[in-house]
């Protein structure tokens, strides 16, 4: 059992080693295909995503009256895109021991993107503190999901069910909805870094040797 244990532990330090190997900062590098389908941009607007949460995360605006003790990270949307992203490993380790596939990476990565746009969406057309300002703040996030979106491998018509119910993650109460916002916001953070260093590794080319 101590083996086992022992074992275990060397593959999933091994996982995230390789994960974030070549881009420790989460800073995407274009790849061929993205760059191919978005005019030469995908990767610098997943870079900008990266770069803009947390300058929303340090909003007095958007998080008036929340103060730091309230702060933590919702649950992210799914496990489905680290799972899908991962890379291929070099040893026989845990589970996972097939290849790397760069189109379910890909069509995760844009699930997330897609859901936490309408989710932002449908918190601005929710009950707003200060709509205009709130507003202002949001819409450069969402044109960066936008463009995303648009240059999406995901096939057209493939919709995503915690897309479409969004909307039932606020309320009436606008301070209840903006510590959620904050949670999301977090969590968001946290699988955009996932998503840049996934991008890094298709860019690598390792998965195809």
């Amino acid at each position: 059992m101590a083996y086992f244990n022992s074992y275990f532990s060397s593959c999933v330090l091994l996982l995230l080693v390789t994960l974030s190997w070549r881009t420790s900062t989460g800073v995407p590098v274009p790849t061929p295909r993205a760059a191919e389908e978005c005019g030469g941009n995908c990767s610098l607007r997943f870079k900008e995503l990266l770069l803009n949460i947390p300058e929303l995360l340090s909003s007095d605006v958007l998080w008036y009256g929340i103060n730091s003790d309230q702060m933590a990270i919702r649950e992210v949307r799914s496990a489905e895109t680290p799972l899908a992203c991962a890379p291929t490993l070099t040893q026989n380790c845990m589970e996972r021991n097939s290849t790397f596939n760069e189109s379910e990476c890909l069509r995760n990565i844009m699930k997330d993107i897609a859901h936490f746009g309408a989710a932002i969406q449908s918190y601005l057309e929710s009950p707003l503190r200060l709509p205009e300002e709130e507003n202002k703040l949001l819409s450069p996030t969402l044109e960066i999901i936008q463009f995303l979106k648009n240059c999406s491998s995901m096939p057209k018509g493939e919709n995503d069910s915690s897309e479409e119910n969004t909307a039932q993650m606020w309320g009436d109460n606008p301070y209840a909805n903006r510590l959620e916002m904050q949670k999301m916001m977090r969590g968001f953070y946290v699988r955009t870094i996932t998503i840049n260093r996934a991008m890094g590794y298709i860019s690598s080319g390792d998965h195809r040797q």
